[in-house]
């Protein structure tokens, strides 16, 4: 079964390497399509963005990193001999003996370069994350070192948090139906899977996440990053190949690792690449054994939580039919967030669900609640039942959880008999375009996808992180910085993320915010801008 719709007309975007009509220079990416379905609507798919970094600005991030380190260095020194001021950074006497946690630089960089922007970091929060949150006030006497609460709160408008269709709620028919199981199936199992099972709330959600994929047989676990982590192992050996994308997420790393597969990694989105380590894997074969390998592996994510982007799943799928290998894909941004019914990148690509081998998402995005999910065939799925070592050593998913997904779940594919599903999906399609546009004609750099909720704002320098953070904070929006090591040294961000919950008022408000900032911080690096000056932004 398939939601796609037949395209009609394909408008190719630039090439790897070659410059658009601003002379702006451009990764390779996928196409943009136009797309027309039986009631003549038409529906245009936005190809990923990213403008590259210029090499003026590239060499002055550098330059920044050099004197940061310098500093760190010499403060180093400083603490050693007993000259430096602040105390807090000073290892106690009784703790001398003690393994460190990190290694010599992670210690260094935490404590001179971290501990700068720290107050941006780790924001305690006093209510629902919904599309406003309260942050709880909090001050500094040592640097960032320590904090102390004032005991008051600040509203913001929540721009940071993965609330995608907006069911962060803390009232509604959701979030009823998992407060009224508690009466009847209580907190939780209190037992492993191969103990004792589970709930009836986390079989039914099973069955129903099954049926919303369009697969044979899911199985869902209580923690996402334990879904890569945890079940990467029982689908790849040491006679396995996994090839993982450039940018995927530390879960599917770790699970990768934990493996004993051989792993490459290919260029982000580069589908050449690609191509190109799947021949030669089937070529060459294992390069310590020279024999063949027993299974190749793709691992891709629908969109990628830094960069915005979505995966060529369409050309994926070509190249694993091309070379009989398997596809591994991680829907935990895109499941609910993607398609026209909120079914991923599966249905905004209009792929067929049975051409992905193993489909993973989250429930902790769009969903408003905790815990992950893989689907498949029914003969994979009882493989990762009986193998997998969350079944012997985690819980099963707490029951309210469990049916806050199902409630949620059942909204988006109407089952409840309403069309608030619909609406937010669209609702989330319409705020994600009309921002991002807004912020291209500002003249910032913006990577990803416009149909992507994922928004990175390009600032380059580490020291603008704190800057935007508090001056975001000061005209009441919450947002997220990200830096080294989280993302390449040259290409510090901040991240938004859009929401159904969020209204015009909200996103208009929260832009002449962005406006102001990056006047203040002087981060309007775009050479497209004037490509976007007359184009309309409707909402």
């Amino acid at each position: 079964m398939a939601w796609g719709k037949e395209a009609v007309d394909i408008v190719r975007s630039p090439s790897q390497g070659s410059s658009n009509s601003e002379g702006v220079t451009v990764k390779d990416q996928p196409e943009s399509i136009v797309e027309k379905d039986e009631n003549a609507n038409i529906t245009v798919r936005y190809p990923n963005e990213f403008e590259k970094t210029n090499r003026f600005i590239a060499w002055c991030v550098y330059f920044t990193w050099m004197i940061l380190l310098i500093f760190a260095y010499i403060r180093e020194f400083l603490r050693k001999y007993g000259l430096e001021k602040n105390l807090a950074a000073v290892e106690l006497p009784e703790q001398t003996s003690f393994v460190p946690l990190f290694s010599e630089f992670e210690a260094i960089y935490a404590r001179n370069c971290y501990m700068r922007v720290r107050d941006v970091f780790e924001r305690p929060i006093g209510s629902v994350p919904g599309a406003t949150v309260k942050l709880v006030d909090r001050y500094t006497s040592d640097y960032c070192w320590t904090f102390k609460f004032t005991g008051t709160q600040t509203e913001v408008i929540n721009m940071g948090s993965y609330n995608y269709l907006g069911f962060a709620e803390k009232d509604g028919p959701c979030a009823i139906s998992a407060s009224n199981v508690i009466a009847d199936q209580g907190l939780s199992v209190c037992t492993t899977v191969h103990e004792r099972g589970f709930s009836k709330s986390q079989h039914e959600l099973e069955k129903l996440v099954a049926r919303f994929l369009g697969v044979e047989e899911a199985i869902c676990f209580s923690m996402g990053f334990a879904t890569n982590s945890m079940n990467l192992p029982c689908l790849a050996d040491k006679d396995s190949l996994i090839v993982s994308d450039q940018y995927n997420h530390a879960s599917l790393i770790l699970g990768c690792r934990m493996s004993g597969a051989t792993i490459k990694v290919f260029r982000h989105n580069d589908m050449r690449c690609l191509e190109n380590i799947l021949r030669d894997a089937i070529a060459y074969g294992n390069p310590l054994t020279h024999r063949p390998y027993r299974k190749i592996l793709i691992v891709v994510e629908g969109i990628y939580s830094m960069e915005g982007s979505i995966c060529s799943l369409p050309e994926i799928i070509a190249l694993k039919k091309k070379y009989g290998a398997y596809v591994y894909l991680d829907e935990a941004h895109s499941i609910g967030a993607m398609g026209a019914t909120g079914r991923g990148v599966v249905e905004y690509w209009g792929c067929d669900p049975r051409d992905i081998d193993i489909l993973m998402g989250t429930f902790t995005k769009s969903f408003g609640a905790a815990g992950g999910y893989i689907a498949g065939l029914k003969k994979t799925i009882d493989h990762i039942r009986v193998n997998t070592p969350t079944g012997v050593y985690a819980l099963p998913m707490s029951p309210p959880v469990a049916q806050q997904i199902y409630s949620c779940m059942s909204v988006i594919m109407g089952l409840d008999g309403t069309s608030d599903g619909e609406r937010r999906i669209e609702r989330l399609a319409r705020n994600t375009r009309y921002f991002r546009q807004h912020l291209k004609r500002m003249g910032l750099i913006v990577y990803g996808s416009d149909d992507s909720p994922v928004v990175p704002i390009l600032i380059y320098y580490p020291t603008k992180c704190g800057l935007w953070g508090r001056e975001m904070l000061k005209r009441r929006i919450g947002v997220v910085v990200v830096s080294f090591p989280a993302t390449e040294i040259t290409e510090s961000r901040v991240r938004i993320c859009l929401s159904a919950a969020h209204t015009k008022a909200m996103l208009d408000k929260t832009l002449e915010a962005i406006r102001e900032v990056s006047e203040i911080s002087n981060v309007k690096y775009s050479k497209s801008k004037r490509q976007y000056e007359t184009s309309p932004i409707e909402w």
